[in-house]
Parts: C-alpha cells; sequence; structure tokens
C-alpha cells in the first residue's frame, strides 16, 4: 500500500479541524486522474478513468465517493474504505447492473438519518471539479450552504512531514538512477522514445508509483518547447536533447531536467547556452532559504536574463515546490 495509516489520520483529523473553526459540518475533496494530490492526500489512492470525491464529515470516519469500477481497487488500497457510488463519477454511458449506485440526495438522506445534519459544506477543488459533478452535488445537498475551502487545505499540504520528505528523497533517487539510463541511451539514430522507457524503466523496476507527468525528451527543434514528451523522431549528430523525468515514490514525486548533446560533445554556442541556464540554477538555488520571499528567490535569474539580453527568451520563473505533484504550490514569481 502506498499509504501511511499515522498519516492519513493525521490528515483527516487536519481536516476536521479546518471545519471546527470554519463552522463546517464536512467537506467534500475533488480528485481525479490529473488532479490526484488532493484526494490522493488522504487516501493514498486514485482510482482509474473515474472521477472521484473524499467527504469527511466534522466527525466520525470520512467516505470515498466515485464509481463502480473502481470500487473493488479501492477497498484493497486505498486508507478510506467506507465506500459509495454515484453515477456523477461514473464513465459516462458504462453500466455496471450489479452495483449499488446512489445519489448525493441519498448520501444527504443516510447523513441526516446517522445524526450527522448538513448545513454547511466545504468543498476542495473549485478549479477542477466539472460543472455536472458540482451541479449534482448542489442538487442532491439542496439548501446546504457551500464554502470554497481549497486554500485552507492546500496550506496543509504545503508543509511536509518527515514521512513525505523521506518518501521525496526515494523518488529523487529513482531519478538519480533514471538520468543515468536515459543519458546511456542518447546516440545519434537512437528514438526519443528509447530513451524515455530507460527511465521509466529502472524507476519502475526500483519501486516507483507512477510518474507525475509524461517523461520528457525533444530532440533537435523539438527542445525548443517547456515540456515535449517523447516520440518516434530518431536524434541527429549535432543537435541538443532535453530530457526529464518525474517518478513518484509512494506518491510523492522527485524530478530532474537536463539538456544534451546527442553526440555526447557540445559545440561552443551549445556550451555558451547551457553555461548561462546552469549560472541561474545556481544563482536561484542560493536563494532558497528561510525568510526569503517567492518574489525575492526570482530575482538573481531575471537579472542575469536582462543582463545579457536573453530576457526575451524566458518562458516561466525559476523555482516551485513540489510534493504530491512534480509542481504545486506555492510557486516562486514576481508575483507570488
Amino acid at each position: 500500500m502506498y499509504y501511511n495509516t499515522e498519516e492519513s489520520n493525521k490528515r483527516i483529523a487536519a481536516v476536521q479541524a479546518i471545519l471546527e473553526k470554519k463552522n463546517l459540518d464536512a467537506a467534500l475533496v475533488y480528485f481525479d486522474e490529473l488532479n490526484i494530490a488532493n484526494g490522493w492526500y488522504l487516501t493514498g489512492w486514485c482510482g482509474q478513468f473515474e472521477k472521484g470525491s473524499v467527504f469527511v464529515p466534522r466527525k466520525g470516519e470520512p467516505w470515498l465517493l466515485g464509481g463502480p469500477e473502481s470500487e473493488p481497487f479501492a477497498l484493497q488500497s486505498s486508507a478510506v474504505k467506507k465506500i459509495r457510488c454515484f453515477p456523477v463519477f461514473m464513465v459516462p454511458e458504462e453500466e455496471y447492473p450489479n452495483a449499488h449506485i446512489i445519489g448525493f440526495e441519498d448520501l444527504y438522506k443516510e447523513m441526516s438519518e446517522a445524526g450527522m445534519p448538513l448545513k454547511r459544506i466545504g468543498l476542495v477543488g473549485t478549479t477542477t471539479i466539472p460543472h455536472q459533478v458540482y451541479l449534482d452535488f448542489q442538487a442532491g445537498f439542496a439548501g446546504v450552504e457551500i464554502v470554497d475551502i481549497t486554500g485552507d487545505y492546500e496550506a496543509r499540504r504545503a508543509y511536509k512531514s518527515d514521512w513525505e520528505r523521506g518518501n521525496m528523497l526515494r523518488a529523487v533517487g529513482l531519478c538519480d538512477l533514471a538520468y543515468d539510463a536515459m543519458r546511456a541511451k542518447i546516440a545519434p539514430g537512437a528514438f526519443e522514445y528509447e530513451v524515455a522507457a530507460a527511465g521509466e524503466a529502472v524507476c519502475r523496476a526500483n519501486g516507483a508509483t507512477n510518474f507525475a507527468y509524461s517523461t520528457i525528451v525533444g530532440s533537435g527543434e523539438r527542445a525548443n518547447a517547456v515540456v515535449p514528451t517523447a516520440t518516434n523522431r530518431q536524434m541527429k549528430d549535432g543537435e541538443l536533447v532535453m530530457i526529464g523525468i518525474a517518478p513518484r515514490f509512494n506518491g510523492y514525486a522527485g524530478t530532474f531536467g537536463d539538456t544534451l548533446p546527442v553526440n555526447g560533445v557540445f559545440s561552443q554556442d551549445q556550451k555558451d547556452c547551457m553555461n548561462h541556464l546552469r549560472e541561474v540554477m545556481w544563482l536561484t538555488k542560493g536563494m532558497l532559504r528561510p525568510g526569503v520571499s517567492g518574489r525575492e528567490i526570482d530575482v538573481p535569474g531575471r537579472e542575469y536574463f536582462k543582463k545579457h539580453d536573453l530576457f526575451k527568451y524566458l518562458v516561466c520563473p525559476f523555482a516551485h515546490t513540489i510534493g504530491l505533484m512534480e509542481a504545486e504550490l506555492p510557486f516562486y514569481g514576481p508575483n507570488s
């Protein structure tokens, strides 16, 4: 299992403390395969194909709300095992004739009969929850006030425990292995997907849960992008290739990124380009210390780019935090 029971219990208690503080009766934490982190934080699990939510009452155990295809998998692998299935979370038009499927109005009735009347519910995931899920939830809990607590919840996620940091270090160790494997595959005539496969295989073989983004391999003109995924393009002599991978360990991500010469030797122009990037990396790393604000972290790199007339090539700021997602709040930039 990818969850830690003690950690999960602490997190549920922390959510219930938010509910107590804000005078809320429950929280609905939305998640899906793309927006995985808020749900995984409580469950250590995410289903395939179907969407889901964790319903956390102010007192008592949480409920996992999802679709019937995910239910057996969740019973085996999720920290939250009290499960209810809803049509709105299912793959549209799929049928499960023997599944017990209810609506939000049934959940509302069930909780009311259990002595848990609901007047105010906190919602986590307001920027990601599908419109239809929200409408169904709103209709099923008619008359209940819905309050956005996404910021409070995600602020709690930003502070990492020793267990979380340990998993992230393990993920970084997988990146180390992947870098060596991917670099060894880079050569004129090799396909981009071969480089990606080498990194992914060594990560999986050493315990990777999954990957926080699709493996990056962009050669030639494809290196002139932010996150180009591997294709069937063959690499050519004299080109650069950008590589990156983000294995997760127990759900927590590590990552690396680098740009290398396909033939193993940088030209002088390529070397000059990479030296500018590495200089900015070291300037930014030097700012990553307690007490420095996000907008301060960004300054040295920006000034360097301006000094060398490179600012017009800048796509995004230089640092963000990491956790269950490879890039998650807080982000550091001129407006942070």
